[in-house]
């Protein structure tokens, strides 16, 4: 797995570097969101640990820039506490969020926990009528056309394909896919529910509402 670190202080890169390669990590390193940026348009990355304040550009505009390039799993981290950040991170799709000072083995623990969760341990691939999941290249097909999914609309879809049949609560969806920690409210998964039966088109109603529960991924017919 490839890991772009990107902050301007020296010391806290090559501590997530070494405790990553540590763990079989491939590392590169970005000391402002510009050179991230354009690392992006060069290279492949499973994943992002992005910096807020950085000079020259900073994380939440390297993260919005990056979006539009490919969509790259992300883990923010920022020295501030303001739940502002932290909602502003998650409404520009960021899929973890962490505060400074933290723990190297509490991050590293939560970079493997988002890569099991974007690759999981399945087939390469998963698919129903023209409806199909790449999980190697994280892209989701209707027909032969790619659809503009964000990180966390495609998240969604994956863990209801690993859930099938299974009624998952709003809680258990936010648990799972935002973080024990994320101060966020039901909104956030209809919201993003909406977003995603929209993408599907005509698949839309493979996730149904289940009424005081939540929702649930369901083929009738097979």
């Amino acid at each position: 797995m490839n890991v772009l670190v990107v902050d301007d202080e020296e010391g806290i890169r090559l501590v997530i570097r070494e405790y990553l390669e540590n763990e079989g990590y491939i590392v590169s390193e970005a000391c402002n969101g510009t050179e991230a940026i354009n690392l992006v348009k060069q290279n492949d990355y499973d994943l992002i640990i992005m910096d807020i304040m950085m000079p020259v550009t900073d994380g939440f505009m390297a993260v919005e820039a990056i979006n539009k390039i490919k969509p790259i799993p992300t883990i923010m981290l920022s020295a501030r506490k303001e739940e502002y950040d932290k909602l502003m991170g998650f409404e520009l799709g960021v899929d973890d969020y962490m505060t400074k000072p933290f723990s190297p083995k509490e991050l590293v623990a939560r970079v493997k926990a988002l890569m099991k969760r974007v690759h999981p341990s399945h087939g390469d691939y998963w698919s129903y009528q023209n409806l199909r999941i790449d999980f190697k290249a994280h892209a989701v097909f209707l027909a032969d056309k790619e659809l503009s999914l964000t990180p966390k609309e495609y998240d969604l879809l994956v863990y209801f394909v690993e859930n099938e049949h299974i009624a998952l609560s709003r809680e258990i969806l936010l648990s799972k896919l935002w973080g024990y920690d994320f101060f966020g409210d039901d909104r956030t998964i209809d919201t993003h529910i909406k977003m995603l039966r929209n993408n599907l088109g005509p698949y839309r109603d493979l996730i149904t509402t289940v009424r005081g529960v939540g929702y649930k991924f369901e083929i009738t017919e097979k």
